[in-house]
């Protein structure tokens, strides 16, 4: 059995300046962090003692598919063809969160199941390796649309400023703060669910095809980066709060889908009881939403926003991982072998009939 974690991230800075329609003329930055909620794939061949299928898939449903093609499932059937498992496979995925929320669950997902698949295989991959075929997996196998940030910020992991090369290379420079102001940072930081999924390949199309219409308000957003590494490395929390109300109204302003009145009521409720600023996190349109306010308001802002469920997290370093490795091979006789007994059992239960 093979069993992976990915961790999903939170977004502060940056967002859009890593879709390629952008980068590849402008670079990217961003500035993220994972956090301690995952993503869990459990996998194995499967062993030979189960003839009447050839693969078993658990997510939402599950499933018992004879062929691969079959699978229901559209990134495990991508992935799993992709890199050719040709023998019959139990693939399991779990989650702490729901998907489709901004919290970079699909990219957590691929990666997961890409290191799971590698293992299972006996070979190991390195962190650049991993977000590499991550974004390859999403964009170019799957034809999914977005940026590459989420595949970066939940393969490494921790608080990171990321640089993104015209070219679409990468760097990941994690932020330095000691561990006391890191945890006071922390204690600032609110996660809400708004109970609104949507999925976010269709909201960042439209942002993959305004980019060239939006460049002051990405330039803008992008620059913030540097500034919001800046307030956290000399502890000014109050000001990269406001910093993200700034950046908020930019990013609510590149499409007409990032935003609803649902999601504006949310945030003015938060703004009203004490929350310095916030955001809708991932592409927009839903799912979580972040906020940034002193500790001494948080129950006021908990109280106000008590209809939403609110998710406490920590800072995580570990990015993703494999926490358990212990595969069991069966030979192709044993597989062979086993067909030919239950073959025969089947025959001489028809014969007793």
């Amino acid at each position: 059995m093979i069993i992976t974690k990915s961790p999903y991230r939170i977004s502060f800075f940056g967002g859009g300046t890593d879709y390629h329609t952008w980068y590849e003329e402008h670079g990217g930055e961003i500035l993220s962090t994972s956090i301690d909620h995952y993503n869990y794939i459990s996998c194995r061949y499967l062993p030979p003692f189960h003839p009447e299928y050839k693969n078993r898939i658990a997510w939402r449903i599950l499933e018992y598919p004879n062929s691969i093609d079959e699978i229901q499932h559209n990134a495990i059937r991508g992935a799993l063809k992709y890199y050719e498992v040709k023998r019959g496979i139990e693939l399991s995925n779990q989650c702490d969160l729901p998907a489709r929320s901004g919290l970079g669950s699909s990219s957590a997902f691929s990666a997961a199941l890409i290191m799971a698949i590698k293992a299972l295989k006996g070979r190991m991959i390195s962190k650049e390796d991993l977000a590499l075929e991550t974004i390859n997996l999403e964009r170019n196998v799957l034809k999914e649309n977005g940026g590459i940030q989420d595949q970066i910020a939940t393969v490494y992991g921790g608080l990171n400023h990321i640089t993104i090369d015209r070219n679409g290379s990468f760097k990941v420079e994690p932020v330095i703060m000691h561990e006391k102001r890191k945890e006071l940072f922390n204690d600032y930081l609110l996660l809400f669910f708004t109970g609104v999924s949507r999925t976010s390949s269709e909201v960042a199309k439209k942002q993959l095809d305004s980019a060239k219409k939006n460049i002051k308000q990405l330039s803008e957003m992008q620059k913030m980066v540097s500034e919001g590494v800046k307030l956290l490395t000399t502890g000014h929390f109050n000001d990269f709060g406001y910093l993200l109300h700034e950046s908020w109204l930019l990013k609510r302003s590149l499409t007409d889908n990032i935003t609803t009145s649902y999601i504006d009521d949310i945030y003015q409720t938060a703004i009203q009881n004490g929350a310095l600023g916030g955001k809708v996190l991932g592409a927009g349109g839903g799912g979580f939403m972040l906020f940034c306010a002193k500790p001494e308001y948080h129950a006021k802002i908990k109280e106000a926003l008590k209809d939403f469920i609110h998710v406490p997290f920590k800072i995580e370093n570990g990015g993703t991982r494999i926490i358990h490795y212990a595969p069991k091979l069966y030979s192709l006789h044993s597989y062979n072998r086993l067909k030919y007994i239950t073959e025969e059992n089947h025959k001489e239960q028809e014969v007793l009939k």
